[in-house]
């Protein structure tokens, strides 16, 4: 009855004399909802209040699903839940504020309270299209799909003026090298720069704060020459200068990987994406109260560009690796790229090398060493880039097991014409055709052609049937040659036994003993 309690409350403040805004304030409405409880006497919004607690909701057929999950982990927020119902269920059709809702009642219903941090932040001025990025690094544990724990490690980047959003995941910790990769897929994300790049005191970037005279490492000072952006390094205890990135992955961690299960790194990466493109930037920001996605198309053409991708490896003499998958194939930007068959060595290193020459992906042994292979750079995603040199010839296998039936056939010409039609019919399943006959031919050999001939005469173009008809020819063969032995003695019988006959009781002696009469 809380809600009829407030629109009771709402009208008795609206008879001692407060306005609208007055009572929304007092009462935590907004004003629409006050006018709403406001045109209801009390008949009428006790109805409407009876009726709320029997009307189907939207987010009903997903109640146990919900409950399980807040079960599970307490901390979940409804931000993450309304992602997990989009993710895992499919389900779009519904507002944050209607999951927001419907969560928290949810907690009280069941008692799943949840614990809220805050923290204080200091309101800084919004900059300018394209002028900064903020990079920050984080880690977490997360379980494995087999129950195991391990620690893996992000890099984030947020553009200062438009909150757009991009994140790298490792199984390791990040070195140098990483870092100016991981700049570089972020940059061709972007398309592009911002004049500046805001860091925190880390040991792969800076050495040395040195009174304001920086002290990079080397190959960062190497790459920032070369990018030619500027630095801004946070001082200590200055969490407010990058705080945009702080909340950034704050909510990559808690909204995206938490409570998530981990199975590979690739597939962890590709997940994260697809979350950016769904939840992290098309989400309303709280703060710009926009979409990034929409700010970011207008701050795009303010970016700087850059020059081709991944330039700074050869510089550097660093190239980035990869993993070669069991089918042959390694993964780079959400698609699949393929190697020769036999690249892959189930007990074998497996790590290749690539680089990017204009619009080629070049896949090698070593940095500089065997050429693997060449491919056109996808600049899409989720697809099989295959070379067809890397492709097995499965015809020739098919090809060399028909050759092989066929020579246990004496008319060439009849066995060729049978195959050719059961291939016709059968092209997935030629191999198993193929395995049928050859147990026919072994098991019925010396009536294996004239089933061939039946089969032809009567067009039964299955290997199955052949099988039926040299088994029945083989089976009445059998039954000709059981010839009865005249050494079995014949018993003549008298009919005299065929005249006797057995005897009959009178009824009444069941009557007798069953009761009756």
């Amino acid at each position: 009855m809380l809600k009829l309690e407030v629109i009771v409350e709402v009208h008795q403040l609206k008879r001692q004399g407060f306005k609208v805004a007055a009572i929304a304030r007092k009462c935590k409405l907004s004003r629409t909802t006050v006018y709403e409880y406001l045109e209801k006497d009390f008949e009428e919004a006790y109805r409407w209040v009876d009726d709320l607690k029997t009307r189907k909701r939207k987010l009903d057929p997903f109640e146990d699903q919900i409950l399980g999950w807040l079960k599970e982990h307490p901390d979940l927020s409804a931000s993450q839940i309304s992602d997990w119902l989009e993710e895992r269920c499919s389900f779009t059709d519904i507002g944050d504020s209607t999951v927001r809702t419907y969560v928290r009642e949810l907690r009280e219903k069941y008692h799943i309270p949840k614990t809220v941090t805050f923290r204080s932040y200091e309101a800084i001025e919004e900059l300018p299209k394209g002028k900064q990025m903020q990079v920050d690094f984080g880690e977490l544990k997360i379980r494995t799909f087999e129950g195991k724990w391990i620690k893996i490690y992000v890099i984030a980047f947020v553009l200062s003026h438009s909150r757009y959003k991009y994140a790298e995941w490792q199984d390791r910790p990040f070195t140098t090298r990483d870092v100016l990769r991981s700049h570089e897929n972020a940059f061709e994300y972007y398309g592009g720069r911002t004049d500046e790049i805001v860091y925190d005191q880390d040991k792969l970037m800076t050495v040395s704060e040195n009174g304001g005279d920086i002290i990079y490492t080397e190959e960062f000072q190497a790459y920032k020459q070369q990018r030619g952006f500027s630095v801004y390094l946070c001082k200590a205890a200055d969490p407010e200068t990058k705080g945009k990135i702080e909340n950034v992955v704050k909510f990559i961690k808690r909204n995206f990987a938490k409570n998530r299960v981990y199975h590979q790194l690739e597939t962890w990466n590709e997940q994260c994406l697809a979350w950016l493109d769904r939840k992290g930037n098309y989400q309303v920001h709280n703060t710009i109260k926009k979409r990034p996605i929409e700010v970011f198309a207008l701050e795009k053409p303010h970016l700087r560009e850059v020059s081709s991708l991944l330039s700074f490896e050869s510089n550097h003499g660093t190239s980035i690796t990869r993993t070669v998958h069991k089918d042959n194939i390694i993964k780079f930007q959400s698609n699949r790229y393929s190697l020769p068959l036999g690249t892959y060595k189930p007990q074998g290193d497996n790590t290749v090398y690539i680089r990017i020459d204009k619009e080629e992906l070049i896949i090698e042994k070593n940095p500089g060493g065997k050429l693997l292979a060449t491919h056109p750079l996808s600049r899409r995603k989720g697809q099989l880039i295959k070379n067809s040199d890397h492709s097995r010839d499965k015809s020739k296998g098919i090809q060399a097991y028909m050759e092989t039936i066929k020579a246990s056939f004496d008319d060439q010409k009849k066995i060729q014409i049978f195959l050719e039609e059961v291939e016709k019919r059968y092209p997935r399943y030629m191999r198993d055709q193929l395995q049928i006959l050859s147990r026919a031919v072994k098991n019925f050999e010396p009536f294996t052609e004239s089933a061939l001939e039946i089969c032809i005469k009567q067009t039964l173009w299955s290997t199955n049937d052949f099988h039926d008809v040299v088994r029945h020819l083989a089976r009445i063969q059998d039954q000709e040659s059981i010839i009865p032995s005249t050494d079995i003695p014949i018993v003549e019988m008298s009919s005299t036994y065929y005249k006797e006959k057995a005897l009959v009781r009178e009824l009444d002696g069941y009557l007798k003993i069953l009761g009756g009469v």
